[in-house]
């Protein structure tokens, strides 16, 4: 039987700006601009008992929480902790699949330090990221990825929950659909029409029933109504990609404005890759108009980017390509995938020597 943990490091970017900036802590932090075209990136716990979760409008937010403090994000801190935080939990298994910068799945089944324990393992985890980061982590135990993912969130923050095997069934009929890993908003709604509220009504639904309404991914609902979920954790930290985008409060529609604009992202752009210790050879301008319509571009060149100079040259060529002059302009995005880290280029390099 397999022993999987997650981990959530809690309310992370706005724990981060509590951590680094003591006037902050206990009170409600948003992490991201407070203007009308805001969104909240990450909220405190003090600012989620008014409602405010992340995604949220800005506007929004600040309406339901009038002391909500605005910070800006500092992605580069946030990713310097997190690396802390996977090397802690690398310590304990070779089997880690993050899931984004601040969660992860653990499989011990057959763990590094012979504990033998989840429980214990999970515990040693949550105390060790306390001592060297300071923050505090919630841990979800059980058989599978499903399991552990929705057990993490059961005593948040600081939390630790165990599903056993004999508990599954009970707990997942018990379950409202929401609660679901892998079920959204707009599939719940969908689900509540036919009658779905909780795991036990999922469970009534047969095979045919599910594929009907909801195509392959019916299967996977089939499983889950059963506590069935196989997928092994995977180990793949290789990142895709590396990019940064900027929301503007008033509509970009001069020339002028476009390409001051865009010159800004490029440069942010250029400083996450050098941080990240990357480079790429595919560029991809995201842009989002006023009516909420998005486009993307991507190029991708025959090498890697090596400076600015070659990053703000391809970056001008797919712009004049997309004939922005003229449009409302609210979002700007750039990032680039196809990823080399300096260690693969100095590898090619020495070959090439050869």
């Amino acid at each position: 039987m397999r022993k999987i943990i997650h981990i959530d490091m809690d309310a992370f970017f706005a724990s981060v700006e509590q951590l680094d900036n003591p006037e902050l802590r206990g009170k409600p932090v948003a992490v991201g601009g407070s203007g009308q075209r805001h969104v909240v990136a990450a909220a405190s716990y003090e600012a989620r008992k008014f409602g405010v979760r992340s995604a949220m409008p800005s506007v929004t937010a600040k309406r339901l929480c009038p002391d909500l403090i605005f910070v800006r994000h500092h992605f580069e801190r946030y990713e310097e902790v997190s690396s802390q935080v996977f090397d802690i939990l690398r310590e304990y298994s070779d089997l880690v699949e993050p899931l984004s910068i601040d969660e992860a799945f653990l499989d011990v089944t057959t763990d590094r330090k012979h504990i033998g324990s989840a429980t214990i393992i999970a515990k040693r985890i949550k105390k060790e990221i306390r001592e060297k980061t300071g923050l505090t982590a919630s841990a979800g135990i059980s058989v599978n990825k499903f399991l552990a993912k929705i057990a993490s969130d059961i005593r948040k923050p600081d939390g630790m929950f165990l599903i056993g095997p004999e508990d599954a069934e009970r707990f997942i009929e018990a379950l409202p659909i929401e609660k679901f890993y892998g079920i959204g908003r707009v599939t719940a709604e969908k689900m509540h029409r036919l009658g779905v509220h909780t795991g036990a009504d999922l469970k009534k639904m047969d095979l045919p029933a599910l594929i009907r309404n909801f195509g392959k991914t019916g299967s996977f609902y089939y499983d889950i109504a059963r506590g069935i979920d196989n997928r092994p954790v995977e180990v793949d930290s290789e990142r895709k990609s590396v990019g940064t985008e900027l929301t503007y409060e008033k509509d970009l529609t001069t020339r002028f404005e476009i390409i001051a604009e865009l010159y800004k992202v490029e440069k942010e752009l250029m400083e996450r890759l050098e941080h990240a210790g990357t480079t790429g050879k595919t560029i991809t301008i995201k842009v989002k108009f006023s009516d909420f319509r998005q486009i993307t571009r991507s190029k991708t060149l025959r090498n890697h980017i090596r400076s600015f100079e070659i990053l703000h040259r391809e970056v001008s060529e797919i712009r004049r390509s997309m004939k922005l002059e003229g449009t409302k302009i609210r979002l700007l995005g750039l990032s680039v995938s196809n990823l080399e880290t300096e260690e693969e280029e100095e590898k090619q390099l020495d070959l090439f020597e050869e």
